[in-house]
């Protein structure tokens, strides 16, 4: 029988550690969750839609962000904004390499909250490892309390990520007295088990196995990025490492016998939360979390020697060539980056409360009336996009003497949010020699509120 193709999952019981990256890693993830968790139920004031800060209203086919109301129409917002995350990414990862994954990627974020509840729960690494050893109630019972914990803050990933999209105290009491919409208890139910899956069992393997990400990112690497490196000319010395018996505890005693400044306690390898060993040079599997990093720090400060065996620097740096943070390709990253932010940032500011659009009829394309004169008919479609109503006048412009009807139709009154269609004829007594068409254009006139522009919207006029 061939052998198998796939490893067995060697389980990785990663030990806790103290440190600057650590401490920037918890606030990151403090930050992250106090935004995911209690972004829904931050109330915004509005005076004709939900007072929800930020909500993606799907029946009503618009995304309120506090005071920034996006509609469908706005789709090439999210298209800029998706090119300047994957600009931004590009050359972050080309400067600092994964500090996303490191630092900011939900599997990061929701793997470490998952981790945190397994130490407290179980204690840390030796205690972990014994209790899968040995087995019995107590492990069990541990292992049961800890499966809960997990299946609570999933489920809590879940119901949360359900409220961005309907008003949340309202979908809380709907959801739990059985009120609440299929797709509600769908979407939870997905992301519950997802999450749980992800962060709670399969963890580095997401990384290692799943993620395209780890396998694209050394195309953005260079000798100038900065990696979570281990200074392999420091740690190993002439004669390698080893570890500080005697004869070997001081780096003088070291030096002399051309051995390095690692010890080889393998601490750096027991924190890192992928299992792999920083000393073995660049790998696909580390995320940059510098975890390591505060480990051999932790280290040299008890041997009272320099910090930085383990540090993040670039290749040029250790080879002892100068680090170049700006270079043709960050230019080539950040002069997009900044293009398209500002265009972006323009196409908001300058967006319309008013949306028009017009069609002419086209059966039949033109009338001619008993007095002689010809008609055409135009469907006027208007969307008040502002959050006040509005009282509009349709006025008729670039064909003098026509004459324009509305019907009964003075004034077109919208509330916000709210979309009509509007029947205009048109009717020209055309003069001899005229061209088969003629351009006309539609202009809505705010009547109330003042101030606003008119909206122009052009279209032809057929005479034959």
């Amino acid at each position: 029988m061939p052998d198998s193709q796939y490893q067995a999952r060697i389980p990785i019981y990663p030990r806790a550690v103290k440190g600057r990256f650590r401490n920037l890693k918890w606030g990151v993830l403090a930050l992250a969750y106090g935004v995911y968790f209690l972004l829904p139920w931050l109330r915004w004031e509005r005076e004709h839609a939900a007072n929800q800060a930020v909500l993606f209203d799907i029946p009503g086919r618009r995304f309120y962000l506090f005071d920034l109301l996006v509609h469908p129409q706005d789709i090439f917002w999210l298209a800029a904004l998706l090119i300047i995350l994957a600009l931004l990414l590009f050359m972050v990862t080309g400067i600092a390499g994964r500090v996303f994954c490191g630092y900011f990627c939900f599997q990061t974020l929701w793997t470490d909250v998952f981790m945190l509840i397994e130490r407290w729960l179980q204690g840390d690494r030796a205690a972990r490892m014994r209790l899968a050893e040995q087995g019995g109630p107590r492990a069990t019972a541990l292992k049961g309390a800890t499966h809960g914990l997990w299946l609570l803050v999933a489920f809590a990933t879940g119901l949360t990520f359900t409220l961005y999209w309907a008003n949340a105290p309202d979908l809380v009491v709907a959801f739990f007295t059985g009120q609440a919409a299929f797709a509600a208890y769908a979407t939870t139910g997905f992301l519950t088990v997802t999450t749980y899956l992800l962060a709670g069992l399969l963890r580095e393997q997401v990384c290692t196995y799943m993620c395209p990400y780890a396998r694209f990112q050394s195309v953005m690497f260079d000798k100038d990025t900065l990696i979570v490196s281990y200074d392999a000319d420091r740690g190993e010395g002439a004669q390698g490492r080893s570890r500080p018996v005697r004869g070997l505890r001081t780096r003088d005693e070291r030096e002399v016998k051309g051995v390095g400044d690692c010890i080889d306690c393998g601490y750096c390898v027991q924190v890192c939360p992928v299992g792999i060993d920083i000393r073995d040079g660049l790998q696909y599997q580390c995320i940059h979390c510098a975890l390591c990093v505060d480990a051999c720090d932790t280290v040299m400060d008890g041997m009272k020697w320099p910090r930085g065996l383990v540090r993040y620097t670039s290749e040029n740096a250790l080879e002892g060539r100068r680090t170049r943070y700006f270079k043709p390709k960050t230019l080539g990253y950040a002069a997009p980056l900044v293009l398209i932010t500002v265009l972006l940032v323009w196409g908001i500011a300058h967006q319309t409360p008013l949306d028009a659009s017009v069609s002419q009829v086209r059966q039949p394309l033109f009338v001619q009336l008993s007095d002689g004169s010809i008609q055409n008919s135009y469907e006027i479609r208007v969307h008040n996009k502002a959050q006040h109503p509005v009282v509009l006048e349709l006025r008729l412009t670039g064909l003098d003497g026509a004459e324009l009807d509305t019907g009964r139709i003075d004034q077109l009154s919208l509330m916000p949010e709210q979309r009509t269609t509007l029947l205009a004829r048109v009717r020209y007594d055309v003069p001899a020699g005229a061209p088969r068409q003629q351009g006309v254009a539609f202009e809505l006139v705010p009547v109330e509120p003042e101030g606003m522009d008119v909206v122009r919207v052009e279209s032809q006029f057929i005479l034959r």
